[in-house]
């Protein structure tokens, strides 16, 4: 037995989760934590400026690594309150992001003490579930719990509330260590019965289609889907913010579907008899809820670890509540033991010519002589300069969407994106978690300028602790998305849209960043390359066409044609 402080007990907690990063901003409500940290030389903290980034950051860690993110709040009451965005974020993309805030000491609830606030009610809407730590020694339960309550299928942040005398009093303590015993043991899979029936089906149908969404990425098995489809000869298209679960380059690749997609990919499910959703709710970013981007006449196999997304917004003719990998797996296996199989080749074939005629298409058009830069010509430089380990996050906003299926993705957890939260403000922190996950790897975060000065800030972060991210700026100094929205549907009649900001590249070098500013391709490619080979954290100001605006929310205004 040992006797520790609550804070002391609550370090040894993420110890025993062998947690080695905690990203954070220091508060009083939390000193007897900070001050345990200060001596766990095996957890790295990251002090940020903003604790809505920190669960950023601690969001782009969950989602390269696939493990817990911590994000620590120091102070209770608006400590707690600047957490909500980042877990309502993380909720939406079911990252585990385990959240402990300070709270309110026990003694001073109920009676408008300083900051006071109900913090679990707060959070319940953004959170899979909220605790607040009733006494010290029942620190290691909640720990254990918070993590249980995260990973568990479908995973997704929890918030954790220490109050300020259960962290400073004292307890004895057995040995801590990882409860093994609490995480789940088997993955779901698909009963015999439905595999059959979904094998044959597949089989005989002479227009499959395969739809990849993040069940399939965040599994860590996605060549299981890849399996699949070259024993189908099936083309294989992806739930827009999840390029990244097909690679790039295979041939069966047909890359994101749906109204942020590409027209190939979105043709397919236009027109398939058959198609098998895996890991995918066929939601509001790859369908808008409307037959205009999926066949009302498709047969519907879809694969989902909740039970409530299966045949939620289309009919599906079977249902499987299970792991999107694993099914993908033995669907394969049914697959290659029937004897009596139509091939789809006629269909795929005609595929894949129209994909590489499309590929080509997009090459040619890319505008690279146009000054101020236009999007095609962006993403045209991008795609021949990426890495092909390079990860990707992105923002909300015009020009981030328009990227969405515009960059090529070769392995999973190569892109991070808002998804169904639409956020602005999220791509540059997020990369800065990505990058402590995968330090190895090159990770280029791109946004608006807008966004941009949301966070900017956390340059501070990444040079203090030596984040060595890339952030493209695309600047076209507005709000481009309600821009495109005001100039469409409202006859120019613009408010609000139109923003001012210094300049980026000279602003990253007052925080000891290194900036460039580029104001054409030649520029750009210049500025990019360096910064691939530049040991520090790098912002480049790319001066945007302000008119190069595309509206993907045109069905909101319908109303207004």
């Amino acid at each position: 037995m040992k006797r520790l402080t609550g804070g002391q007990a609550a370090v040894e907690a993420l110890r025993a989760e062998e947690i080695g990063h905690v990203f954070g901003l220091v508060g009083s409500a939390t000193m007897e934590l900070f001050d345990a940290l200060h001596d766990a030389d095996d957890i790295r903290f990251f002090g940020v400026r903003d604790e809505r980034t920190g669960a950023h950051m601690a969001d782009g860690f969950s989602r390269m690594s696939g493990k817990p993110g911590i994000v620590l709040a120091g102070q209770n009451g608006p400590g707690a309150t600047n957490l909500v965005t980042g877990l309502a974020q993380a909720k939406a993309a079911y990252s585990p992001v385990i959240s402990v805030a300070g709270a309110l000491s026990s003694s001073h609830r109920y009676r408008d003490a300083f900051q006071e606030l109900d913090q679990d009610d707060l959070m319940r809407a953004v959170t899979k579930k909220s605790w607040t730590v009733p006494s010290c020694d029942r620190i290691p339960e909640m720990f254990r719990e918070a993590f249980r309550h995260a990973m568990a299928p479908r995973r997704g942040p929890v918030q954790l509330n220490l109050p300020r005398d259960v962290l400073s009093a004292q307890s004895e303590f057995p040995e801590f260590s990882k409860p093994f015993e609490c995480r789940p043991t088997s993955i779901a899979a698909g009963s015999q019965e439905v595999i059959s029936s979904a094998a044959s089906l597949l089989a005989t149908a002479s227009r499959p289609l395969i739809i990849a969404g993040g069940g399939i990425k965040n599994s860590g098995n996605s060549e299981k889907c890849v399996a699949l489809a070259e024993s189908l000869n099936c083309p294989v298209a992806t739930s827009p913010g999840h390029g990244d679960a097909m690679p790039f380059g295979h041939p069966l690749n047909a890359g994101q579907m749906g109204p942020r997609g590409n027209p190939v990919a979105t043709r397919l499910a236009k027109e398939a008899d058959v198609i098998l959703a895996l890991g995918t709710r066929l939601g509001f970013n790859s369908t808008f809820y409307s037959h205009e981007y999926i066949s009302p006449d498709a047969e519907i196999i879809h694969v989902e670890l909740e039970p409530a997304a299966i045949g939620r917004h289309f009919p599906a003719r079977m249902g499987i509540m299970a792991d999107a990998s694993s099914v993908a797996d033995q669907i394969r296996r049914e697959i290659e033991r029937t004897k009596d199989r139509q091939m789809a080749d006629e269909w795929t074939s005609a595929f894949r010519r129209e994909r590489a005629e499309w590929l080509k298409r997009r090459d040619g058009a890319a505008m690279l002589d146009a000054i101020p830069i236009h999007p095609s010509g962006l993403f045209k430089k991008l795609r021949d300069i990426l890495p092909k380990n390079a990860a990707v996050t992105l923002d909300a906003g015009t020009l981030c969407l328009q990227a969405t299926d515009a960059l090529e993705y070769n392995m999973p957890r190569s892109l991070f994106t808002p998804l169904d939260f639409g956020l602005v403000g999220f791509s540059f922190a997020c990369g800065l978690g990505v990058k402590v996950a995968a330090p190895d790897r090159p990770v280029v975060s791109l946004m608006g300028d807008g966004g941009f000065g949301m966070t900017v800030s956390e340059l501070s972060t990444a040079v203090d602790c030596g984040i060595n991210t890339v952030t493209l700026v695309l600047n076209n100094g507005c709000w481009g998305a309600e821009k495109a929205y005001q100039r469409e549907f409202f006859s120019e009649r613009y408010i609000g849209a139109d923003i001012s900001s210094p300049p980026f590249d000279k602003l990253a070098e007052l925080y000891g960043a290194k900036g460039y500013k580029a104001v054409n391709i030649g520029d750009m490619a210049s500025a990019l390359e360096d910064a691939l080979e530049c040991d520090m954290p790098v912002v480049i100001d790319v001066q945007m066409d302000p008119d190069a605006l595309y509206s993907f929310r045109r069905d909101s205004f319908s109303h207004r044609n």
